[in-house]
């Protein structure tokens, strides 16, 4: 007897969970012959509830430990190969740059699992003051960050926005490519296999047009990583973001998917800088601290 394929069911990830949509709705991206979720309003606010309660757990974390995690993802990954190659070819790539795409993912997942413990001693300083104080100035997450990926890759860009979020401490809520959605979920599962907690990534497919106003005027999100080109877009993001003084990043497409995607100022962007004083201990001529 023949038997009936199994054929993968695309969902969203959200708080380290499956579930669809709970709008209940789906689209079919152009060429390919499967069901991907529309993601809603709803669906975007259960993602910014899970991502702001995993958050100071993993900014917690030591550096060292987001290293390795992030170094767990290529790993992952590496074993996966044939199925992300599968899945780039029927989306519309040749076997060739199918290949060429999930290495340079791997190898950028592996980049900043070294950036993690590295990226402070290069961006923090201490700094002179003329008082009897250290002053140090470091970095520390924004806590939050929503954002794009680009639409013309459908698996190095997303990695790209992801990694860069998480190994600075923040979670993340991205939006996949709504024309090449498939790795993109994928990558959830391996995400999930992984030791990154739930709620720290949390994965949406559908329209960014639908979800880019819900997003920019969401309170309780710290940062919008917007990659596109539409100029429209960026300065109504811009405008629409002062009401609650979100910091609105536009990276390139052209950047986030060449070798210039692989750079520690993308870590810093999404960081804060905080500086923090701390008297000098005097030690009077008898040995008394004073």
């Amino acid at each position: 007897m023949s038997r009936l394929e199994i054929k993968k069911t695309y969902k969203i990830y959200i708080g380290g969970k499956f579930p669809r949509t709970e709008s209940g709705r789906f689209y079919n991206p152009k060429g390919v012959d499967v069901n991907v979720c529309l993601s809603s309003r709803k669906d975007f606010r259960n993602a910014v509830v899970a991502a702001r309660s995993a958050q100071s757990e993993w900014a917690g974390r030591s550096a060292y430990n987001r290293s390795q995690i992030l170094y767990r993802i290529a790993e992952i990954m590496e074993g996966r190969r044939a199925q992300f190659i599968s899945e780039l070819e029927l989306q519309g790539l040749t076997k060739k740059q199918a290949e060429e795409e999930i290495s340079a993912t791997i190898d950028r997942w592996v980049y900043y699992a070294g950036w993690c413990d590295k990226y402070q001693q290069i961006f923090s300083s201490v700094n002179p003051v003329a008082s009897n104080h250290f002053n140090f100035s470091i970095l520390e997450p924004m806590g939050v960050v929503a954002s794009t990926a680009p639409e013309e890759s459908s698996l190095l860009g997303i990695s790209t926005i992801i990694a860069t979020a998480i190994a600075g401490g923040n979670s993340v809520i991205t939006i996949a490519s709504e024309s090449l959605p498939l790795c993109s979920v994928t990558l959830a599962e391996v995400l999930n296999d992984s030791d990154v907690p739930g709620g720290v990534v949390n994965i949406l497919t559908g329209s960014k047009d639908e979800l880019l106003p819900h997003i920019v005027q969401h309170m309780d999100v710290n940062a919008l990583v917007y990659c596109g080109s539409d100029k429209k877009v960026i300065n109504e993001l811009k405008e629409k973001s002062a009401e609650n003084l979100k910091r609105i990043l536009h990276y390139t497409s052209g950047k986030i998917l060449s070798e210039d995607g692989e750079s520690p100022y993308y870590l810093k962007s999404l960081n804060e800088v905080k500086t923090t004083w701390h008297p000098i201990e005097k030690v009077g001529a008898a040995g008394s601290s004073y």
